[in-house]
């Protein structure tokens, strides 16, 4: 096995880890591991990430839901249009897309460049959102949730949309929207965004990816598998360390990868 790739699956157990440790984000890490250091296409890297991240979501969704802090209802409201937006763009958009976007001169607008730079353009507000803990105002606890079902059906087409194209799960969009439109509490938000976020991205998988695209079901078991053992052991870690005191150095860190990855698309690889 070559060093590249060893640091590759190293990486995985890392993302693992994090996910383990601050409750969510690691897996963003995915697209840019199997990009860089898989040498995997943008394709390829959007959807294995769906799986990826799809999976150890449910992992933490679980975890949430044997606390108390999942609210299944919402979770089926936003999650149904959401399922169907990350269907629709990896089923039809994403093979549909072609492999140069335009030529300017010597400069070419790729398709990876497109995908990669949009995925790197949200890595800035997800940094962002480990950094600064936001509170989002809650309307009146004591009041049920009075679900606004055409903005949740623009919100979860969209964030669907979003997260088919780039391969990520999109929770610093989705926590937010939780707690306005649902009248949700922040822990309760964001356990159930870990369970949209499971089912929006396995499900737009198997029913996009698996059906269009030739998987590499062995890769993707053990790169998972690790990343699961990661979980874990981040999950045993943080009963000794404050997961929330590392979030914002993570946030930190996904911050220099968003510029790091459009220093690769957009300058080296067009030198």
């Amino acid at each position: 096995m070559e060093i590249v790739e060893t640091f590759g699956y190293l990486s995985a157990l890392l993302i693992g880890i994090s996910l383990g440790l601050i409750g969510g984000g690691g897996s963003i890490l995915a697209v840019p591991v199997l990009a860089y250091l898989f040498a995997v296409n943008e394709n390829i890297a959007t959807a294995y990430s769906l799986f990826i991240v799809g999976t150890s979501s449910l992992v933490g969704g679980l975890k949430q839901h044997l606390k108390g802090y999942v609210d299944w209802k919402t979770a089926i409201v936003f999650g149904i249009p959401a399922i169907v937006g990350v269907a629709l763009v990896r089923y039809y958009v994403v093979p549909a897309l072609p492999d140069v976007f335009f030529k300017i001169n010597d400069f070419e607008f790729t398709r990876r460049m497109g995908m990669l730079g949009l995925f790197a353009l949200l890595m800035i507000p997800a940094a962002f959102s480990m950094i600064k803990k936001h509170e989002f105002k809650q309307q009146n606890s004591d009041d049920a949730a009075n679900y606004n079902y055409p903005l949740i059906l623009t919100e979860g087409l969209l964030v669907g949309g979003i997260t088919g194209m780039i391969g990520a799960g999109g929770g610093f969009l989705i926590i937010p929207a939780l707690v306005i439109l649902a009248n949700i509490n922040m822990k309760v938000a964001i356990g159930t965004s870990l369970v949209i976020i499971a089912f929006k991205s396995l499900l737009g998988f198997f029913l996009g990816d698996a059906l269009t695209m030739d998987i590499n079901w062995k890769f993707l078991a053990v790169f998972t598998g690790i990343s699961l053992v990661g979980i874990f052991i981040g999950s045993y870690v943080s009963n000794f360390i404050d997961g929330n005191k590392l979030k914002k150095g993570f946030g930190y860190f996904i911050f220099v990868m968003a510029f790091f990855i459009f220093y690769m698309e957009f300058f080296i690889k067009n030198k």
